[in-house]
């Protein structure tokens, strides 16, 4: 079950950060910058670049049953 999870988790980290290097126009990702804009205002998509790599670092240690 975590290969199951952990490899979900990962793409999902991914999504985000590929999303933040080109800050893509794809609408759950608008949806993301928007609610962190509110916090991080005109950082917002380095939050999330930064949130991206965290996630998918995690998510690894999940993926080998570390975490």
């Amino acid at each position: 079950m975590n290969i199951l999870w952990g490899s979900l988790m990962i793409l999902i980290g991914l999504f985000i950060f590929v999303s933040a290097l080109k800050r893509s126009e794809f609408i759950i990702y608008k949806l993301l910058v928007a609610r962190s804009r509110i916090l991080w205002g005109e950082y917002a998509h380095t939050f999330l670049l930064v949130v991206g790599v965290i996630l998918m670092g995690l998510s690894s240690l999940f993926f080998f049953n570390i975490w």
